[in-house]
């Protein structure tokens, strides 16, 4: 996390995507019980899926409203059209309390947890959100 940090302050070049798109979040009683990695889903906690990544690293997820989430990555997805990217019940609450769907950026974090989800700095820096 503080590699990636570093880099961004050093560098002041905003950190690129690995997707945009159209979120969406699943949960217990749509997905089944045992995400891709073969952990159980548990709609409480901050977890997505996407169809590439590695399994443990962390995503942020930058939504049009301005608001984000930290997510790790524990299962493959979304597997319908349009889709980028699959938060669980909590995440996408976190990003929109009313929908089902919505518009955001998904950046690769690594495999460090970050210390402060979302920090005023990592978006400073980052150049993410509004």
């Amino acid at each position: 996390m503080f590699q990636i940090v570093a880099l961004m302050i050093l560098s002041q070049q905003p950190v690129p995507p690995v997707a945009e798109g159209i979120a969406s979040y699943y949960t217990v009683a749509s997905s089944g019980r045992v995400t891709a990695s073969g952990e159980a889903l548990r709609d409480e906690e901050l977890t997505c899926a996407l169809r590439n990544g590695v399994f443990g690293d962390y995503y942020l997820v930058v939504a049009e409203n301005g608001k984000s989430v930290i997510c790790r990555l524990n299962d493959r997805g979304p597997y319908v059209k349009g889709r980028v990217i699959d938060l669980s019940e909590a995440a996408m609450r976190k990003l929109a309390v009313n929908t089902g769907l919505i518009k955001v950026h998904v950046y690769h974090i690594g495999a460090d947890p970050p210390l402060e989800p979302a920090s005023p700095r990592l978006r400073q820096y980052a150049q993410l959100g509004p």
